[in-house]
């Protein structure tokens, strides 16, 4: 059981990769950004960013692969968010301000203190997004693949972070989990009569 513990990066990595492509590819298709957050795709990018070092240092090999992809692929659709509009001066003095924070944290406390605040990042990470979707009446634009993706591999991280009793690790689990699950929940309400079921992808 131990040494099945030990693979759950590559089953992390295996989710993780991929996970932002749904999203992307639906709003390339379909242009609807209806319940989708510019916040949490720049957040996610700037958030990844911040875990690729955390890994690194601490050796997590494994898990460089997938927090690089999602870096890149979330600053891709953040991107495509931005020609869309949906940024705003507010939400850009925030993003600075915790990015500010994330780069202050390492070289203050180092790696513990990078962590430590790396810990609270999902739920930053997370708020914006799980904030539009529910305040938007018909959030046809998220992508279920991309939070089931996100809930694999966040299950997968939770398993690990018990498994090596990585407070941090296990603080992203959860709230990626949960956040995941909220996300999903909100997609499964259809849309009134009339309307397509395009954005459900």
């Amino acid at each position: 059981m131990e040494q099945f513990l030990d693979y759950l990066p590559f089953a992390a990595a295996a989710f993780g990769i991929p996970q932002y492509l749904p999203q992307i590819v639906k709003l390339r298709r379909t242009r609807d950004i209806a319940g989708v957050s510019w916040p949490w795709a720049t957040l996610t990018s700037v958030n990844n960013a911040a875990w690729f070092g955390y890994f690194a240092l601490s050796a997590y090999w494994t898990a460089l692969v997938p927090s690089s992809a999602a870096s890149v692929l979330a600053g891709t659709l953040a991107v495509m968010l931005a020609a869309r509009g949906l940024v705003t001066v507010r939400a850009v003095l925030a993003i600075c301000c915790w990015a500010t924070v994330l780069v202050t944290s390492y070289a203050v406390g180092g790696l513990i203190g990078l962590g430590t605040v790396l810990a609270a990042a999902s739920i930053v990470q997370v708020t914006p997004s799980i904030w539009t979707a529910y305040r938007t009446a018909h959030p046809t634009g998220i992508s279920r693949g991309t939070w089931t993706l996100v809930f694999g591999e966040l299950s997968c991280w939770t398993a690990y972070g018990l498994h090596r009793s990585d407070p941090r690790l296990i603080a992203l689990g959860i709230t990626g989990v949960g956040a995941a699950a909220l996300m999903l929940a909100r997609t499964l309400r259809r849309p009134p009569a009339g309307r397509g079921l395009c954005g459900f992808g």
